[in-house]
């Protein structure tokens, strides 16, 4: 039975006609319909949809609040829906589920006005429906209305004593498989997985990287207003203002970029060699380009740049974010590029994964993503790892980079490549200069909570005679 009262759903309307929703809850609204109907991004969603309506300031933010704590907090949002509901949520209409989920998300976490964000959402549904459906959402939401999160949580989330990764999952809106994810890959460390969980839900600051040899980072944050990053000598931390909106990307000489992916890229010119560099440099997954930029700026006059991408669209960004700094991009998988073996002296693997350690710049992501996605993954990533290891001479340089955390696609994809491969696995935390609580090596997991980054692995591996 529903935990509200049938006396909650009118038979006839009565009363003034309902009101369509604001052009803020509009735009959130079409942009969560547009995720579940799609599996659009919602960052890449949002953005367009704002300037195609013209919203602007706090319109404007309010959208994106709505937008991303909502896709965010889905699954918390669910639980309560269901216990307020007593139906899951399969069997509610996936319409009408979208505007629960906003309705809820206003009334739990946000200072909207209790009466404006039930009212808003009922006079929604009987737009979309009818009475009786308006009526379906009116009492769910008045149900959660009555109590606050915490209350809501102390009902519905498992007991911390008893299961403290499924309690922390709730209470930070994560599925619990990755959370279990986490609490594996930091081992002796995992007393801090509320702090890790509660950073993927903080609103992440936007990192800028100036292009060696265009501008310094202290140019750059002078520029924009920004503050110099804390680990990339090229890293810069935007403190407000649309990135899009910057002459210094306007004109290349910078570029958005985490800098834990400035980290990663740098690494690789780093790691030492066997013999001379020869320039040869080649970065086998390269979509969307971002980290071939950053090597290619680095490499100047002395390297060459070679980068690979299969997917059309993905290498046409690379083409478009690598403009004028001589990289060649080949449109070939990198498990059969063609390429010949041997003949590069550093390849940067930045394989295609999870995404779990950027959770909080994609706000849907952790409820898309299944567990059943990490064994195909961890399949494709050993297999370009492979070629990476085959396309680099005796004494070069690999660097296996994921933006994931999960011990599947990092430290088995390289246990894997250590057994099978003629490889040494490097000092990796020697690359990242600088960088604090690296643990105890050889490979390096930047996380959120700690180093305020995407949780990027990075594992520098150098080649052997066959």
């Amino acid at each position: 039975m529903s935990r509200y009262h049938d006396q909650n759903k009118p038979k006839q309307r009565k009363g003034p006609p309902r009101k369509p929703l604001d052009a803020a809850r509009r735009a959130a609204f079409d942009v969560l319909r547009a995720v579940s109907e799609r599996d659009a991004y919602a960052n890449l969603a949002l953005p367009a949809l704002l300037r195609e309506r013209g919203l602007t300031g706090r319109d404007a933010a309010f959208a994106t609040e709505l937008t991303y704590g909502t896709c965010r907090t889905r699954g918390l949002l669910d639980a309560v829906i269901v216990a307020a509901a007593g139906r899951p949520v399969d069997q509610i209409d996936p319409v009408l589920l979208d505007l629960l989920r906003l309705g809820t998300y206003q009334l739990l976490r946000t200072r909207v006005d209790a009466h404006a964000a039930l009212d808003t959402t009922v006079d929604q549904a009987g737009i979309e429906f009818d009475t009786a459906r308006a009526g379906f959402v009116n009492g769910v939401l008045r149900t959660i209305s009555e109590r606050d999160e915490q209350s809501w949580l102390a009902e519905i989330a498992p007991p911390a004593a008893s299961d403290p990764v499924g309690h922390a999952a709730l209470v930070h809106a994560h599925p619990r498989w990755v959370a279990q994810a986490f609490v594996d890959a930091l081992g002796a460390d995992a007393g801090e997985l509320d702090e890790l969980l509660a950073s993927d839900d903080a609103r992440p600051v936007v990192h800028l990287a100036a292009r060696p040899g265009m501008l310094t980072a202290a140019e750059l944050a002078a520029q924009v207003g920004g503050t110099v990053g804390r680990y990339s000598p090229y890293a810069v931390y935007l403190t407000g203002g649309d990135p899009g909106e910057l002459t210094a990307l306007r004109d290349r000489a910078a570029q958005v970029q985490d800098e834990g992916s400035q980290l990663v890229a740098r690494a690789l010119t780093l790691a030492p060699l066997e013999g001379e560099d020869g320039g040869r440099w080649l970065d086998l997954c390269s979509g969307p380009g971002g980290k071939t930029a950053l090597l290619a700026a680095l490499a100047g006059d002395h390297a060459t740049v070679t980068a690979v991408e299969p997917t059309p669209h993905r290498a046409e960004l690379v083409e478009h974010n690598t403009v004028g700094l001589g990289v060649r991009v080949l449109r070939v998988d990198g498990r059969e590029s063609g390429l010949e073996p041997g003949s590069f002296d550093r390849v940067l693997v930045d394989a295609p994964c999870t995404g779990l350690g950027a959770l909080r710049r994609r706000p849907e992501a952790r409820w898309r993503r299944q567990p059943g996605d990490v064994p195909a993954l961890g399949k494709l990533q050993k297999e370009l790892l492979a070629a990476a290891i085959t396309l680099t001479r005796p004494g070069g340089v690999v660097l296996y980079a994921t933006c994931s955390p999960h011990l599947a696609e990092t430290v088995g994809v390289v246990a894997d490549a250590l057994r099978r491969r003629p490889v040494q696995a490097l000092d990796t935390r020697e690359l990242f200069e600088g960088v604090d609580r690296l643990g105890d090596g050889p490979y390096v997991q930047l996380w959120p909570h700690r180093h305020g980054t995407d949780a990027m692995f990075a594992a520098a591996l150098r080649v052997n005679e066959s």
